[in-house]
C-alpha cells in the first residue's frame, strides 16, 4: 500500500510541476494547489500508515497500552492545509485583479507593468 501511495505522490508532484510551468496564471495556481496536496500526502505517507489508538495514557500507567497513532504528522498536515488555503485565497484575488488590469491570464503578456 505504501509503494502505491509513493507512486501517487510522485504523479501528483509531476502534475503540479507541469501545471506550474504552463503560461496561464490560472494553471499556475492549480499547480500550486496540487503541489500543496502532494506535500501533505507525502508527510502522511512518510509518517507511516499504521492504524493505532489515540495516544492517551490511562491512569496509573507509565505509557500508552498497545500501538498508538503519531499525532505530529496530523498536526503538521492540518497546519499545512490552513496555510495552503490562505495562499490559494490570496492567489485567486491576485489573479482576478491582474486580469482586470492587464486583460489576459497569459504570463508572457503580463511582463509589461506600465499598464
Amino acid at each position: 500500500m505504501e509503494s502505491l501511495m509513493a507512486y501517487v505522490v510522485g504523479i501528483m508532484f509531476t502534475a503540479a510541476i507541469y501545471m506550474m510551468l504552463r503560461r496561464s496564471i490560472v494553471k499556475l495556481v492549480i499547480g500550486l494547489m496540487i503541489l500543496s496536496n502532494a506535500a501533505n500526502l507525502l508527510i502522511f505517507v512518510v509518517s507511516g500508515m499504521t492504524r493505532g489508538a489515540p495516544p492517551l495514557i490511562p491512569d496509573g500507567a507509565s505509557g500508552p497500552a498497545g500501538a498508538v497513532a503519531d499525532p505530529l504528522p496530523q498536526a503538521l498536515i492540518l497546519t499545512a492545509i490552513v496555510i495552503a488555503f490562505g495562499v490559494l485565497a490570496f492567489a485567486v484575488v491576485l489573479i482576478r485583479r491582474a486580469y482586470e488590469v492587464v486583460g489576459t491570464d497569459d504570463l508572457d503578456q503580463m511582463k509589461d507593468t506600465d499598464t
